[in-house]
C-alpha cells in the first residue's frame, strides 16, 4: 500500500458534507484498505467558519474556497455545496488545478453538464456524480457501466422523496394536499420553501441527467417537460383506487418507438397497484428501468439524508482514488447517440380526465364526439349525478393511448362546451 496519503478537499460541511467528513474519519482504515492508499482530509471550505463541526480539525476549516481547489496538492474535490455559482467555477478550477471532482450537483449538472465533462477531458480528470441522483441508490453507475452493453429504452422513477412522502400520505390516510405538506414540513422531510421539490423542478433536474446517460445524448434541464402536484387532489385519488392505481411524481425518460428520439418529463401520474413502483412508500425512491437485454430492474431505497447520500459520494471518492493510483480515468461523458429531444406533444400515454358536467341529456355524446374529432380513443367512461342537486354531474373519461398534443387539444375543445362546465382534473396514466 502507497503511504502517501490522497488529499481530499471538501467543499460544504452542511448535512451531507458533515457525514462526508464523519465517515472520511470512523472509516480511514477499511477506506485506505479499498482504495490502496490513505485519504486524508486537507480542507473543508464553508460560508460560516464559526460554527461548531464536531470531529472536523478546526484547522482545516477555511472560508476560501477558490484558494482550496488552487493549492496544487489536492488529489480529490468533493463538493456538496450545490447551485449553480460558486459550484460551477470551483470545479473547473480544481479541474485546472489538477484535482478530479466528485460531486452531488444535480441542478449544476443538469444545466452545464456537458461544459463539466468537457472540461475535466481537457484536463485528463475524473467528474464523478452517483450522489446527484437519488442518494444512496447506485443508479449512474450501473446504467453507463453495468448497463454498458444494453440498450436502455425507458427509465421511470420516483426521485423526490419529499414528494412521494406527501403522496404516500394523502392516499393512505385521505388528506389533503396542504394538510400532507405540513406534516412533511414538521417531520423535516419538506423545506421550509418546498418549491423545487413540490414543483418538480428537483425531480426534473435528476431525469435530465438520467436521460443523458441512458440514451448517450445530451439532455438538459430545459428539455424536461416539467408539471408539480400541487393540484392533485383527495378526489384524485379516489378515482385513481377505483380503477386500482396510485398517484407517484414520476420522472420518465423515453426512447421513441422508432428510436430516433427521446423524451423526459416529470409529472404527477397514475399507476397500477401491481407496478413496483405503487409499492414505494414514504420518503424511499425508487427507479425502474427497461432495456432490450436485462428486461425490466428497479433500483430502490433512501435517496436523500445525510448518511445515505455521503454513502454514494464516498463509493465516488473511493472510485477516483483507485483511477488517481492507477493513472487512468473512468468513463466520461458518452453523449455520442446525439438523439434530439422530442416536445411533450409527442408522447404517448392514456389519460384520466374528470369533468363537471350539466347533468342532463346528451351530454356524454357531445364529450365523445369532442374526443372522436381529435383522434383520441375512449376506453372507459363514468358519470354520476350530484346529491347536492345542482344541476351538475361528474364524468370521468379514461382513455386509450393518445399523443399529448391530441389530448391538449381535446381539453380545449372541452372547454368551449356550454354543457362542460369546468375540467377539475387531468392526469397521465403510466406504468401499464
Amino acid at each position: 500500500m502507497r503511504t502517501r496519503p490522497l488529499k481530499v478537499a471538501l467543499l460544504g460541511c452542511g448535512v451531507v458534507g458533515s457525514e462526508v467528513a464523519r465517515i472520511m474519519t470512523t472509516h480511514a482504515d477499511d477506506l485506505a484498505q479499498r482504495i490502496g492508499a490513505p485519504v486524508e482530509l486537507a480542507g473543508v471550505a464553508v460560508r460560516r467558519p464559526s460554527k461548531v463541526r464536531e470531529g472536523i480539525d478546526p484547522t482545516l476549516v477555511t472560508t476560501d474556497a477558490t484558494a482550496l481547489v488552487k493549492r496544487g496538492d489536492i488529489d480529490v474535490v468533493v463538493e456538496v455545496i450545490g447551485g449553480i455559482e460558486p459550484a460551477r467555477t470551483l470545479i473547473t478550477t480544481a479541474f485546472e488545478h489538477g484535482a478530479s471532482v466528485v460531486s452531488a450537483n444535480k441542478a449544476l449538472l443538469a444545466q452545464d453538464g456537458a461544459a463539466l465533462h468537457a472540461a475535466a477531458e481537457q484536463h485528463g480528470k475524473d467528474l464523478y456524480y452517483e450522489a446527484a441522483v437519488a442518494g444512496a441508490i447506485p443508479l449512474i453507475r450501473p446504467l453507463r457501466e453495468s448497463l454498458a452493453g444494453d440498450k436502455a429504452n425507458r427509465v421511470l422513477g420516483i426521485v423526490n422523496g419529499t414528494t412521494n412522502f406527501i403522496l404516500d400520505k394523502m392516499d393512505s390516510t385521505g388528506a389533503g394536499y396542504q394538510e400532507a405538506l405540513d406534516e412533511a414540513t414538521a417531520l423535516g422531510y419538506a423545506e421550509a420553501d418546498p418549491t423545487a421539490d413540490v414543483e418538480g423542478f428537483d425531480a426534473a433536474a435528476k431525469a435530465a441527467i438520467l436521460a443523458g446517460i441512458a440514451f448517450h445524448s445530451r439532455v438538459r434541464l430545459d428539455d424536461v417537460y416539467r408539471e408539480g402536484m400541487a393540484e392533485v387532489t383527495a378526489s384524485d385519488f379516489v378515482s385513481a383506487k377505483n380503477m386500482g392505481c396510485t398517484i407517484k411524481l414520476l420522472a420518465i425518460c423515453e426512447r421513441a418507438a422508432d428510436g430516433g428520439s427521446v423524451t423526459a418529463r416529470v409529472h404527477p401520474a397514475m399507476i397500477p397497484l401491481t407496478h413496483p413502483l405503487a409499492s414505494v412508500r414514504g420518503a424511499y425512491n425508487a427507479v425502474f428501468v427497461e432495456s432490450d437485454a436485462s428486461g425490466q430492474l428497479m433500483f430502490y431505497g433512501p435517496g436523500a439524508g445525510g448518511a445515505p447520500t455521503a454513502s454514494a459520494v464516498l463509493g465516488d471518492l473511493v472510485a477516483v482514488c483507485r483511477n488517481r493510483l492507477s493513472g487512468a480515468t473512468g468513463p466520461g461523458e458518452s453523449a455520442y447517440a446525439a438523439l434530439p429531444v422530442s416536445p411533450m406533444g409527442d408522447v404517448v400515454t392514456r389519460y384520466h380526465i374528470s369533468l363537471d358536467v350539466a347533468d342532463k341529456p346528451g351530454v356524454l355524446a357531445q364529450v365523445a364526439t369532442v374526443f372522436a374529432e381529435h383522434g383520441v380513443s375512449i376506453d372507459t367512461v363514468r358519470q354520476q349525478g350530484r346529491q347536492d342537486g345542482d344541476g351538475e354531474a361528474s364524468l370521468v373519461v379514461v382513455t386509450h393511448r393518445a399523443s399529448d398534443a391530441s389530448l391538449s387539444g381535446t381539453v380545449e375543445a372541452l372547454r368551449k362546451l356550454d354543457t362542460v362546465r369546468g375540467v377539475a382534473s387531468i392526469m397521465r396514466v403510466e406504468g401499464e
